[in-house]
Protein backbone atom coordinates (compact mmCIF):
# COMPACT_ATOMS: atom_id res chain seq x y z
CA UNK A 1 0.00 0.00 0.00
CA UNK A 2 1.86 2.71 -1.57
CA UNK A 3 0.27 5.40 -2.80
CA UNK A 4 0.18 9.48 -3.47
CA UNK A 5 -3.34 10.91 -3.72
CA UNK A 6 -3.62 14.44 -5.23
CA UNK A 7 -7.29 16.55 -4.95
CA UNK A 8 -8.24 19.91 -4.81
CA UNK A 9 -8.28 20.47 -8.53
CA UNK A 10 -11.26 21.66 -10.93
CA UNK A 11 -12.27 24.98 -13.00
CA UNK A 12 -11.28 28.47 -11.97
CA UNK A 13 -10.93 31.37 -13.18
CA UNK A 14 -7.97 33.99 -13.59
CA UNK A 15 -7.21 36.13 -10.57
CA UNK A 16 -9.05 33.17 -8.51
CA UNK A 17 -7.58 30.63 -6.17
CA UNK A 18 -7.19 27.25 -6.21
CA UNK A 19 -5.49 24.73 -3.58
CA UNK A 20 -4.15 21.28 -4.40
CA UNK A 21 -3.19 18.83 -2.23
CA UNK A 22 -1.34 15.37 -2.30
CA UNK A 23 -1.90 12.66 0.49
CA UNK A 24 1.03 10.05 1.10
CA UNK A 25 0.40 6.74 2.47
CA UNK A 26 2.24 3.74 3.03
CA UNK A 27 5.86 2.69 2.91
CA UNK A 28 7.29 5.81 0.79
CA UNK A 29 10.37 8.07 1.20
CA UNK A 30 9.03 11.42 1.33
CA UNK A 31 12.25 13.18 1.97
CA UNK A 32 11.34 15.11 -1.18
CA UNK A 33 8.09 16.20 -2.62
CA UNK A 34 7.17 18.12 -5.36
CA UNK A 35 4.72 19.09 -8.01
CA UNK A 36 4.82 19.04 -11.97
CA UNK A 37 1.91 19.53 -14.57
CA UNK A 38 1.92 18.43 -18.30
CA UNK A 39 -0.52 20.58 -20.95
CA UNK A 40 -1.76 18.98 -24.19
CA UNK A 41 1.30 18.43 -26.40
CA UNK A 42 3.96 19.63 -23.57
CA UNK A 43 6.10 18.07 -21.69
CA UNK A 44 6.12 17.62 -17.93
CA UNK A 45 7.39 20.52 -16.13
CA UNK A 46 8.68 20.99 -12.60
CA UNK A 47 6.31 23.36 -10.48
CA UNK A 48 7.30 23.18 -7.03
CA UNK A 49 9.62 21.30 -4.89
CA UNK A 50 10.23 20.84 -1.19
CA UNK A 51 12.88 18.73 0.85
CA UNK A 52 11.57 17.64 4.23
CA UNK A 53 14.01 17.87 6.33
CA UNK A 54 15.02 21.59 5.98
CA UNK A 55 12.08 22.52 4.89
CA UNK A 56 13.44 24.39 1.47
CA UNK A 57 11.21 25.33 -1.37
CA UNK A 58 12.13 25.67 -5.19
CA UNK A 59 9.78 27.27 -7.78
CA UNK A 60 9.56 27.51 -11.21
CA UNK A 61 10.33 30.72 -12.43
CA UNK A 62 6.61 30.86 -14.27
CA UNK A 63 5.01 30.33 -10.64
CA UNK A 64 7.55 32.15 -8.52
CA UNK A 65 4.99 34.97 -6.27
CA UNK A 66 1.81 32.90 -7.25
CA UNK A 67 2.23 29.58 -6.43
CA UNK A 68 3.10 28.66 -2.64
CA UNK A 69 4.15 24.40 -1.65
CA UNK A 70 3.68 23.36 1.85
CA UNK A 71 3.33 20.57 3.72
CA UNK A 72 1.81 19.57 7.60
CA UNK A 73 3.74 19.26 10.61
CA UNK A 74 3.45 14.92 10.11
CA UNK A 75 5.26 15.53 6.41
CA UNK A 76 2.33 13.35 5.02
CA UNK A 77 0.50 15.85 3.53
CA UNK A 78 1.85 18.49 1.32
CA UNK A 79 -0.18 21.31 -0.83
CA UNK A 80 0.13 23.59 -3.79
CA UNK A 81 -1.27 27.20 -3.06
CA UNK A 82 -2.13 28.31 -6.42
CA UNK A 83 -2.95 32.67 -6.13
CA UNK A 84 -3.82 34.67 -9.22
CA UNK A 85 -3.68 31.67 -11.72
CA UNK A 86 -3.92 32.29 -15.83
CA UNK A 87 -5.01 30.17 -18.75
CA UNK A 88 -1.26 29.39 -19.21
CA UNK A 89 -1.47 27.30 -15.79
CA UNK A 90 -4.11 25.09 -17.05
CA UNK A 91 -2.42 21.43 -16.91
CA UNK A 92 -2.81 17.97 -15.58
CA UNK A 93 -1.05 18.58 -11.90
CA UNK A 94 1.25 15.15 -10.25
CA UNK A 95 2.78 15.19 -6.63
CA UNK A 96 5.44 13.03 -6.46
CA UNK A 97 7.98 11.93 -3.84
CA UNK A 98 11.67 11.09 -3.95
CA UNK A 99 14.23 9.35 -1.64
CA UNK A 100 17.22 12.08 -0.55
CA UNK A 101 19.19 13.32 -0.74
CA UNK A 102 18.99 14.71 -3.80
CA UNK A 103 20.89 17.43 -5.29
CA UNK A 104 19.46 20.72 -6.27
CA UNK A 105 20.17 21.13 -9.42
CA UNK A 106 17.77 18.28 -10.24
CA UNK A 107 15.49 18.62 -7.81
CA UNK A 108 12.63 20.00 -10.25
CA UNK A 109 13.17 17.31 -12.93
CA UNK A 110 10.49 14.13 -13.36
CA UNK A 111 13.31 11.15 -13.46
CA UNK A 112 14.65 12.57 -9.86
CA UNK A 113 11.10 10.72 -8.25
CA UNK A 114 10.30 7.65 -8.56
CA UNK A 115 6.52 7.47 -6.95
CA UNK A 116 3.62 9.98 -8.72
CA UNK A 117 0.19 10.32 -7.81
CA UNK A 118 -2.79 9.91 -10.48
CA UNK A 119 -3.08 13.57 -10.88
CA UNK A 120 -6.11 16.39 -10.76
CA UNK A 121 -6.91 18.49 -13.52
CA UNK A 122 -6.46 22.55 -13.43
CA UNK A 123 -8.46 24.72 -15.56
CA UNK A 124 -7.96 28.02 -15.37
CA UNK A 125 -10.43 30.45 -17.77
Amino acid sequence: HVQLVESGGGSVQAGGSLRLSCVASGRIYKDCLGWFRQAPGKEREGVAAIVTSGEATFYADSVKGRFTISQDDDKNTVYLQMDSPSPEDTAMYYCAAARGPVSYSILMRAESYPYWGQGTQVTVS
